[in-house]
């Protein structure tokens, strides 16, 4: 009785790039939970639609009592259940009638409501006792690509992991530190940078992909010298935003530098080798899938090969890439696939054949801490969700809490690399 839904209220509302988003309260005899979904910028073309022709607007005046009058009376604690008449209501493979990021939303609401009806957690609720490892925070740096100017470098993202950190609280300071730091590598190499900032909270400078890469090596080292904790440099490709199709070639405006396929994946090596870094995310395009099981099968244990667009959070497709041996870890964003048993289903799939799943905030983001839950509900041991910013510190602020209610808390284990 407790968990039957009596309300769903659904609003628009901003996201950190100021534009218009959704925010779904899910309301139970005993309980009340609230969910809003976030947007990509560089985003997988096999992702779920986001909205439906009319955008939010749409949802609230056309679906709104339509999504309410088929959830009003449904236990909040079935969430299959739940999930399934989402996507039945919507009636497509892409949820492009009612939008992914509507269903995302109202899984996500209806799972808070559930918890809350028992007085849970929703890491609790979801993982139960034996969520007890935190995800070590995988911070953005310097933005670069769709998430920066045209003058900034064409890399999407330069990222750090303090992976020595021996608590969530040291291992979220650390990254601030390191953040703060290239800062002042940057006006150091321009004394006019005026501190701006791309979608993620990273410094967007006017510096070169190779510039901005031993700012980013240095600042890992002075930061991992001042704390004791060993921080590693990491990478966010987005490699189908600079791959172009009809030359079949990755072009980087910034170095005026044209590779094809051999010449990414030699490039992405010897970055690899060069500065030590610990993951790289969308080093190829998208459709290329034999091009990352390459990658990955050359880098071997040295560093993670993460697949975002490759995969979008779909069970299906990374069946694929398991086949081929493409990547050993993927981010997962739920409103990629749109509903949390969907989610849930993909993170079974990638932890049950050895792929590290990387719990991911996007570039359009909100206050919503979901996705904090989520990464220790799944036990996830990676969480990317920026470094600073109210949007981002929402989820690591959120990771200190959960830390402090788990007595026998402890960072998760990374793979050695």
């Amino acid at each position: 009785m407790e968990t039957v839904i009596e309300d769903v209220r659904v609003r628009k509302i901003l996201d950190s790039r100021g534009n218009p988003t959704i925010e779904v309260d899910v309301i139970t005899w005993n309980g009340f939970g609230r969910a809003a979904a976030p947007s990509g910028a560089s985003t997988g073309t096999r992702e779920v639609v986001a909205f439906p022709e009319g955008g939010v607007d749409k949802v609230i005046s056309e679906l709104e009592d339509v999504i309410s009058s088929e959830l009003i009376g449904m236990d909040a604690e079935y969430l299959e259940d739940i999930d399934l008449i989402l996507k039945e209501i919507d009636g497509t493979e892409n949820l492009s009638n009612i939008g992914g990021n509507t269903t995302v939303a109202v899984s996500m609401a209806a799972a808070k409501a559930a918890a809350s009806s028992y007085n849970l957690p929703l890491y609790k609720f979801l993982g139960g006792n034996f969520a007890t490892s935190i995800p070590y925070p995988l911070g953005n740096m310097i933005n670069g690509g769709a998430h920066a100017g045209k003058h900034a470098p064409d890399i999407q993202e330069f990222l750090v992991i303090p992976k020595g950190a021996e608590s969530i609280q040291e291992a979220v300071f650390a990254n601030s530190k390191v953040h703060a730091r290239i800062r002042e590598l940057i006006q150091a190499k321009d004394p006019e940078f005026t501190g701006g900032k791309g979608d993620e909270g990273g410094w967007a400078p006017k510096i070169s992909n190779y510039e901005a890469l031993e700012i980013q090596a240095r600042a890992c080292e002075e930061i991992g010298d001042e704390t004791g904790i060993e921080i590693r440099p990491s990478l966010d490709f987005a490699a189908t935003e600079l791959w172009n199709s009809k030359e079949e070639k990755y072009i980087y405006k910034q170095e005026n530098i044209k590779r094809d396929t051999g010449e990414q994946i030699e490039f992405v090596k010897e970055l690899i080798k060069t500065y030590k870094m610990f993951f790289i995310e969308d080093p190829l395009h998208e459709s290329d899938f034999q091009g990352f099981a390459q990658l990955t099968k050359e880098i071997g244990d040295k560093c993670i090969i993460c697949g975002d667009d490759i995969f979008v959070t779909n069970s299906e497709i990374l069946k694929k890439g398991i086949e081929i041996g493409a990547a050993n870890a993927i981010i997962i964003k739920p409103n990629q696939i749109g509903t949390l048993t969907d989610t849930y289903k993909t993170v079974k799939l990638a932890k049950e054949n050895n792929y590290i799943p990387v719990v991911s905030h996007r570039s359009g983001e909100t206050t919503d801490e979901t996705i904090a839950h989520l990464a220790v509900a799944f036990s996830a041991p990676i969480i990317k969700t920026g470094a600073i910013g109210g949007e981002r510190i929402a989820k690591l602020n959120e990771l200190i809490r959960i830390q402090e209610e788990i007595p026998y808390a402890r960072m998760a284990k990374l793979p050695e690399r």
